[in-house]
C-alpha cells in the first residue's frame, strides 16, 4: 500500500500514466497487424504562455529514460536549449523527433509530453526571472506549493533555468549542491523574541550557514532590520523581508528604507533578501530599489506549462500529417551569432542565417538509437551554464 498518490518508474515506463485512447489505438493496430507500421512523430509547441518570445527546453534526460529500451530512434534539442514556437519564417519548430513502430511507443506519448511540458514551463519562468535579476542571487522556494513527489523535478528545472540554489533537501541532492534557505517566522514566534531567536540561530548553526534574519515578524521591517544588524553585527549576512503585501502597501519603498537605514548605520555588508509572491515584474522593480537576493516560489513552481504536442508527420517514409501541421522529417538550424532558427526538410543542406548571413548549427541531434541512449546527459550544473550563455545573447524581456 502506498501512502501517497504518485506513479513509480515502472508504471510510467509501462504506460500506466497514458490516456486510454492510446491503449485502444495499440489494441486496434495489433488486431489489424499494423503495430509495426513505421512512423515519424515530432514534438512541437503550439505556442508559448502569455506571448513569451522563447522557452527553455527541459525534461530531456527523463524523456531519454522513458524511451530507453524501446525500439525507436529519437532526435532532440539538447537539454537547456532555447526554443521558439516558430522559426524565422513562421514555421512551427520541432524540439524532438521520434521514429519507429508506432504500436511500440504510442502509449508513451502522454508521459513524454508531461515530462517536457511542465519542466520546460518551470525552466522558462526561472530563466525569465534570471534575465531581469542579472547577477543577483535567486533561490527556489516553491516546492511547498506543489505535490512533494515532484519537488526534485521542480527544483532541478528552476536551477537549470538559472536559479542559484534550491531550498529542498532532495532538490539540492539532485543538483549536487547544498540546500539554501533562511529562517521561518515560526522560529521567532516559538522563541517569543526576535533578538533571542536570531542569536539562538547564530549560536546553533555551523559557520558555513549564512546568517540571514527574517525581519518582519512583529515590528516594522525597518525597525527589525536595524535590530538584527545591531544584534549580529558583522556576522549578519542579510535580512529577509517576506511582506510583498505589507500593510504599508509599498514593498519597493520598504526595500529602499531598509537599505538606507542599514547603510547609514554602517551595515553596508548586510544584504536585503526579499521573498513572497515574486515574479519577473516584481523582481525587476525590487532589484532596482536595492534588493540583493530573491526567494521565488509559486510563480516558478506553478509556472504555466508549455503546450507541446506530438504529431505523426511521416508513415513508412512518406509525408503524412493532419491539417495545420507540416509533414515530413525536419531539422532546426540555429544561427550561432543571432540565435535565429530555420526549419527545413531534414535532408536539405545547411542554410545560412536568413537574418545576418551567419553560420548555423543543427539543433536536433541523436538522443536514442534503437532504444539505446547515445547522447551525453549533462549534469544540471553544466546545463545551467549552457542556459546562462544563451540568455546573454537574447534581448531584454521587460
Amino acid at each position: 500500500m502506498r501512502l501517497f498518490y504518485y506513479a513509480d518508474d515502472s508504471e510510467i515506463k509501462g504506460g500506466k500514466t497514458t490516456d486510454i485512447y492510446f491503449v485502444r489505438t495499440k489494441q486496434v493496430l495489433e488486431a489489424k497487424g499494423l503495430s509495426r507500421v513505421q512512423v515519424l512523430a515530432e514534438v512541437t509547441p503550439g505556442g508559448l504562455p502569455n506571448g513569451w518570445p522563447w522557452g527553455i527546453l527541459t525534461g530531456i534526460e527523463e524523456a531519454a529514460r522513458l524511451f530507453e529500451g524501446c525500439p525507436v530512434n529519437v532526435y532532440s534539442m539538447p537539454e537547456g536549449s532555447v526554443f521558439y514556437a516558430e522559426d524565422f519564417r513562421g514555421r512551427r519548430e520541432p524540439v524532438m523527433l521520434i521514429e519507429g513502430p508506432y504500436g511500440e511507443f504510442c502509449v508513451l506519448e502522454t508521459p513524454l509530453l508531461g515530462l517536457l511540458c511542465q519542466s520546460s514551463g518551470v525552466s522558462t519562468k526561472a530563466a525569465r526571472i534570471r534575465k531581469v535579476a542579472g547577477e543577483k542571487l535567486l533561490v527556489a522556494f516553491g516546492i511547498r506549493r506543489m505535490h512533494p513527489a515532484i519537488s526534485p523535478m521542480l527544483d532541478r528545472a528552476a536551477y537549470i533555468g538559472g536559479f542559484d540554489g534550491v531550498s529542498s533537501l532532495k532538490g539540492a541532492e539532485v543538483i549536487e549542491a547544498k540546500p539554501m534557505g533562511t529562517m521561518p517566522h515560526a522560529l521567532i514566534i516559538a522563541i517569543g523574541d526576535q533578538v533571542e531567536a536570531w542569536k539562538a540561530f547564530d549560536e546553533v548553526m555551523p559557520p558555513d550557514v549564512p546568517r540571514v534574519c527574517i525581519a518582519d515578524t512583529y515590528f516594522d521591517e525597518k525597525a527589525e532590520a536595524i535590530m538584527a544588524a545591531e544584534a549580529l553585527k558583522e556576522r549578519l549576512a542579510a535580512v529577509r523581508l517576506d511582506t510583498p503585501r505589507s500593510r504599508k502597501g509599498d514593498f519597493v519603498q520598504i526595500v529602499k528604507e531598509v537599505r538606507w537605514e542599514l547603510d547609514v548605520r554602517g551595515y553596508k555588508h548586510v544584504k536585503v533578501f526579499v521573498s513572497g509572491g515574486l515574479n519577473e515584474e516584481s523582481v525587476k522593480v525590487l532589484s532596482e530599489a536595492g534588493a540583493d537576493a530573491f526567494g521565488v516560489g509559486t510563480s516558478v513552481s506553478n509556472a504555466p506549462t508549455v503546450d507541446f504536442a506530438m504529431d505523426i508527420v511521416e508513415v513508412e517514409g512518406r509525408p503524412a500529417a493532419k491539417r495545420g501541421k507540416l509533414s515530413g522529417k525536419k531539422q532546426v538550424w540555429r544561427c550561432r551569432s543571432c540565435m535565429v532558427d530555420v526549419v527545413q526538410p531534414f535532408q536539405e543542406p545547411k542554410p545560412r542565417c536568413p537574418k545576418c548571413g551567419g553560420e548555423t548549427s543543427e539543433m536536433l541531434r541523436p538522443l536514442i538509437k534503437g532504444g539505446r541512449i547515445v547522447a551525453d546527459l549533462p549534469k544540471p550544473r553544466e546545463i545551467r551554464r549552457y542556459v546562462l550563455d544563451q540568455l546573454k545573447r537574447l534581448p531584454p524581456i521587460l
